[in-house]
């Protein structure tokens, strides 16, 4: 059974920091894309952050230099840091597998973490 198993969201003020996780079994995490994709009240489900198989990165226009994202094959998680967090960038954020090649097809996610940005 596949699982993604969001952690770290919360409230937040302006400015501040959070770091999310992301717990995955029951795939070969190490040959899947990672992405993390959010969702506010009202809107469509955006992209904000990937990193491949390959370590290869790339963001969302409006987080670039806010967002990293990185992963460990090891413990397959993968983790997204949000600094100088903004009102807009609240909320929930979900994380994605993404399969590619032979595994092209597999498309899994979790059940979303909520960030809320607010003084």
């Amino acid at each position: 059974q596949v699982q993604l198993v969001e952690s770290g969201g919360g409230l937040v003020q302006p400015g501040g920091s959070l770091r999310l996780s992301c717990a995955v079994t029951g795939i070969s995490f190490g040959l899947y894309d990672m992405n993390w994709y959010r969702q506010a009240p009202g809107k469509q489900r955006e992209l904000v952050a990937s990193i491949t198989d390959n370590f290869r990165t790339d963001f969302a226009e409006s987080v670039k230099d806010r967002f990293t994202i990185s992963r460990d094959n090891h413990k397959a998680t993968v983790c997204l840091q949000v600094n100088s967090l903004k009102s807009e960038d609240t909320a929930v954020y979900y994380c994605n597998a993404r399969g590619r090649g032979p595994l092209f097809g597999n498309d899994y996610w979790g059940q979303g973490t909520q960030v809320t940005v607010s003084s």
